[in-house]
């Protein structure tokens, strides 16, 4: 696309009263934590945090991970659910005294469906491992694709070093890179999500019950998450839990006791969904408005968004809510399908609440050398008598 030459706003009000509500929020609970976030997760907005880019350990939350990796290994088809996994010595259960595990031993052969329910439900150390080698041959090939999603999905400050989560030199996270792990696995594995609300499992003729207790709490639709615990670490939970059309992710590390991090991850989480909410404020297949395109075979493009646009904000801004229009004037073909030019900004009050790149819906081809040529003088002569918002307008 060519340089643009101006850029033009178009302020939008969406509310029919200019008047602005001061709206009264209690503060956010003060937690017992070594660091803890809580997001929407259709936005990705972040509602509390506290020490949220914290380096921590991660132990067992390490496993959220773990799973993600071999929900994308299924996706792609190089593994099944189905698939048969030959237990190693590395995955004896006896490898790991004194930790969770799923009481596996060398010679089993287990389907990966199985070793995920150990995993999560279970917060197997041993069926991490069988899965590790099973995905990649070594636990340590594993780690590496660990690490590598990691850095994909934005996880900037995080480190793996093994499979399970046990504490060791260099290993470490924050809740804000959780918080987003969690939101990918929601989105992008959602069978793998799906055993997360299962809340036992046998295996060996030894029933073990998820460790996620708000999966029992009547108070909260809570429909996943994962617990950690070392003695580095201390106590963690990540959990998600749904009210309507909103779904929240909370965060809570390093606690001193695993009923700590329960009664914080219930605060946090009923703090969300008392005082904020989640609107959708664009669709990503509608036009949000058309443009009018100079030298081009077509006089006009629709534009619109990649996806979904949502936002997060306090309960009773709704009527607040106004946007502002920004694209590049002027359009000059070729314009190519997903180029960007131009965003909109929505507001509450003078607080940005979302940010979305305007994209062309469609291609348009340069036009004929009449017309390339007629619309230069018309340009040249507009860019002295009009305003810019005519050489984008249709």
């Amino acid at each position: 696309m060519k340089k643009p030459m101006s850029a033009l706003f178009a302020s939008i009000a969406l509310c029919s009263s200019a008047t602005a509500f001061a709206l009264v929020t209690p503060n956010p609970p003060a937690l017992n934590a070594k660091g803890y976030v809580l997001m929407d997760y259709q936005s990705g907005s972040v509602i509390v945090g506290g020490n949220q880019d914290a380096a921590l350990a991660p132990a067992s939350l390490t496993k959220l991970m773990t799973a993600y990796v071999v929900g994308k290994e299924i996706e792609t088809g190089r593994t099944t659910w189905d698939s048969k996994v030959d237990v190693s010595e590395n995955a004896w259960s006896v490898k790991f005294p004194d930790s969770s595990k799923m009481f596996i031993k060398p010679g089993d052969n287990v389907t990966v469906a199985d070793l995920m329910r150990g995993l999560i439900i279970q917060s197997g150390n041993d069926s991490a491992v069988a899965l590790a080698e099973h995905v990649a041959g070594t636990e340590s090939g594993f780690v590496a694709l660990m690490n590598q999603w990691a850095a994909n999905l934005g996880m900037t400050s995080t480190q793996f070093i093994n499979s399970h989560g046990l504490d060791g030199q260099g290993i470490h996270t924050t809740p804000n890179d959780m918080a987003i792990l969690m939101r990918h696995i929601i989105e992008d594995v959602p069978d793998v999500y799906k055993l997360y609300s299962e809340k036992r499992f046998v295996w060996a003729d030894i029933k073990q019950y998820n460790r996620n207790r708000l999966l029992w709490d009547n108070s909260l639709n809570v429909d996943g998450g994962k617990t950690g615990y070392t003695s580095e670490a201390g106590y963690s939970l990540v959990s998600s839990a749904t009210q309507g059309q909103m779904r929240l992710i909370s965060v809570v590390m390093g606690t001193p006791s695993a009923q700590t991090r329960v009664e914080a991850s219930r605060q946090l989480l009923n703090y969300g969904f008392r005082f904020y909410e989640t609107d959708q404020l664009a669709e990503s297949d509608a036009t949000e408005v058309t443009a009018k395109v100079w030298k081009g075979a077509s006089s006009a493009i629709p534009l619109g968004f990649e996806q979904d646009v949502y936002a997060t904000y306090l309960r009773g801004n709704s009527r607040g809510v106004s946007k502002e229009v920004e694209v590049f004037a002027p359009l000059v073909a070729p314009i190519n399908q997903g180029d960007i030019i131009g965003s909109v900004t929505w507001k509450v009050g003078n607080d940005e609440i979302a940010t979305e790149p305007l994209v062309a819906k469609s291609s348009v081809e340069q036009g004929s050398i009449f017309k390339r040529a007629w619309d230069t003088v018309v340009l040249w002569f507009k860019s002295l008598f009009t305003d810019a918002k005519d050489l984008w307008e249709q």
